[in-house]
């Protein structure tokens, strides 16, 4: 067999001619960095985006010469504007600092580099108000300075759109805290609504003001009980039960009841004396109703007490594990106290809860009560609860050698005693 020999030529045909790389040369240079003076202009960068070259002429007999123009805000020296207006051409190029493409999110400075080869200095400056100008053609050659307003009045109705997005946004991926928040913020910066504001006019000259019911309230208010009917014409009518605890709380107070239907026992340090005390009324009715609001009472007053010791000085110790339904608390929190934070019960507001258990006091024992142990269990002396119950309209009487709080009716209050003016 014979071989062949290599084709060497057409392999010589078939290879790719090789590119020669120019060499990248290297120049070491000194950095001039030349900061912003309030007194001189900086250089401004624009750039066309209508694709129209400023260096080319618009026909082969013309030049390539241009006027421009920069504007600048007197109230506001960043405010800028440039104009670029070609020779024979109705059309200016305008751009500003201010609206369009310069308003939008900025995350990077720009500067403009200058080198000098003989030298070997790259100066660096800073551009004008730190914006690349989009130079928009406009027809008619219109001044600057006419359409700065209209731009200013764009912005505010872009940010109000803007703060329209974000409270959407929030409303679908915030949290309820968030929502909240945005919520209170958007009821705080509502304008009022002239159409609105006519027609809360006019349905309050339709009200009817009832001049008793504001004297009642303002007399309520001033001798800070719980709310009354002064023309009642008997006890339970006189301070209604419902005013006092309200219809969704009744649900949350058969602990007592619980209790005795366990058959377990009442024990002291989780009771108010008051209410060991008078374990045997429930045991002695027969009526589950009357059994069932009575023991709701006295949970009641055990949860005032207890609420009270737990903001007192003298009693913090005796309510430390005692747990308050959460639907008490708040309502507790919000008539007796004026603080959250508050660590102690005003004077006021504690008048105001022992008028309350008081009262409540007068229900358990038929409106005829003998108010030693509620005493004990409010820390108070026997004169101070007498005039307490006298704020109330309640008389006392004696019955088997023991002092009995009664509440007559209708009403008699005591005269209340105006402070004078220094």
């Amino acid at each position: 067999m014979e071989e062949d020999e290599p084709d060497t030529p057409s392999q010589t045909l078939n290879q790719t001619p090789t590119k020669k790389r120019k060499k990248k040369k290297h120049v070491n240079v000194k950095v001039e960095v030349i900061h912003d003076h309030p007194e001189k202009t900086p250089p401004l960068v624009g750039y066309f985006p209508s694709g129209f070259d400023p260096n080319q002429p618009q026909d082969h007999k013309s030049e390539t010469s241009h006027t421009v123009r920069v504007f600048r805000n007197k109230a506001r020296a960043n405010r800028l504007q440039l104009v670029v207006s070609p020779n024979d051409s109705k059309v200016d190029f305008v751009g500003t600092s201010y609206s369009g493409e310069a308003t939008s999110a900025q995350v990077c400075t720009y500067a403009l580099g200058v080198l000098d080869k003989e030298t070997q200095t790259l100066k660096i400056v800073p551009i004008a108000s730190n914006k690349i100008f989009r130079l928009e053609p406009r027809v008619g050659g219109s001044d600057a300075s006419i359409d700065e307003p209209s731009s200013v009045s764009k912005g505010e109705q872009t940010a109000e759109d803007k703060a329209g997005r974000i409270r959407n946004l929030t409303n679908l991926y915030g949290t309820k805290k968030s929502i909240t928040q945005a919520k209170k913020l958007q009821a705080l910066n509502q304008k009022d609504d002239p159409r609105s504001q006519q027609d809360l006019d006019r349905k309050l000259k339709e009200v009817v003001i009832n001049k008793e019911a504001l004297e009642s309230t303002s007399a309520h208010s001033s001798r800070n009980i719980p709310p009354y009917n002064d023309t009642a014409t008997t006890p339970q009518e006189a301070y209604p039960l419902d005013k006092i605890i309200f219809k969704g709380e009744w649900d949350y107070l058969f602990d007592i009841l619980e209790l005795l239907q366990a058959g377990a026992k009442v024990e002291e340090s989780a009771y108010s004396r008051f209410v060991c005390n008078r374990i045997h009324k429930l045991e002695e009715l027969e009526d589950e109703q009357e059994k069932t609001t009575l023991a709701c009472i006295f949970s009641y007053i055990n949860h005032l007490v207890k609420y009270k010791d737990r903001y007192s000085m003298d009693g913090a110790s005796s309510a430390k594990h005692h747990k308050i339904p959460g639907i008490l608390n708040q309502k507790f929190s919000s008539m007796f106290t004026l603080d959250s934070d508050s660590k102690r019960l005003p004077e006021e507001k504690k008048d105001l809860l022992i008028s309350y258990v008081l009262v409540l006091t007068l229900y358990a024992d038929d409106f005829r009560t003998d108010p030693s142990d509620i005493a004990k269990d409010l820390k108070m002396s026997a004169l101070p609860l007498r005039k307490q119950f006298g704020h109330l309209g309640c008389k006392f009487i004696s019955q088997n050698k023991a002092t009995m709080a009664t509440l007559p009716v209708p009403l008699n209050f005591p005269k209340l005693r105006q402070k004078r003016r220094r």
